[in-house]
């Protein structure tokens, strides 16, 4: 049940983001699940991969800012994946990025 509230809360993030930034283009809501789904499942598997090393290298001070960076990046690859998902640039990815973390922190708290 909390997978599913977080991928609906994460599609919900990213149609916001298509209002409020203009370098961020989703053709409809089913893409936006489909690419909340496909952001979380690399996060799980891929991101795992790439933040674990770097979590080590940097003895864990540097988690949160490591964890939005890796999530930036597969914000962008989704981007790449997905022909109706549309991002100019990184800066965009790491705001989505930021917003998905503070959202996913408050659901944490509730």
């Amino acid at each position: 049940m909390n997978f599913v509230l977080t991928l609906l809360i994460n599609a919900g993030i990213l149609l916001g983001m298509t209002y409020i930034l203009p370098t961020v283009t989703i053709k409809n809501s089913k893409t936006a699940i489909l690419v909340a789904l496909v952001i979380g499942l690399l996060n799980a598997t891929l991101g795992w991969i790439i933040f674990f090393p770097l979590n080590i290298v940097t003895f864990g001070l540097l988690s949160f800012l490591i964890h939005l960076f890796v999530t930036a990046a597969m914000i962008k690859l989704a981007d790449i994946l997905f022909s109706d998902f549309q991002i100019k640039g990184f800066a965009p990815a790491i705001i989505i990025a930021v917003v998905m973390a503070v959202a996913g922190s408050l659901l944490a708290i509730f």
